[in-house]
């Protein structure tokens, strides 16, 4: 299975991250970036702005392509 862009398994961590912000991240062992997502989002969500970072958190695991 490819391992970037359109894979399988960025499909699968942008519609994790849809329904919880920094799930995504999380599903694709990004865990600091994953604890930043929730954060951010929880916490500006507060103030109704929580939606930028969910969408952020959605692109970031969909276009994620590791390095190595």
């Amino acid at each position: 299975m490819s391992a970037g862009q359109g894979s399988t398994g960025n499909v699968i961590a942008a519609v994790c991250s849809f329904f919880i912000p920094g799930l995504g991240q999380l599903v694709q062992g990004r865990l600091l970036k994953a604890a930043i997502m929730f954060v951010l989002a929880a916490a500006l969500w507060i103030v109704w702005l929580g939606w930028i970072i969910h969408l952020w958190s959605i692109l970031d695991a969909a276009l994620y392509k590791p390095r190595g």
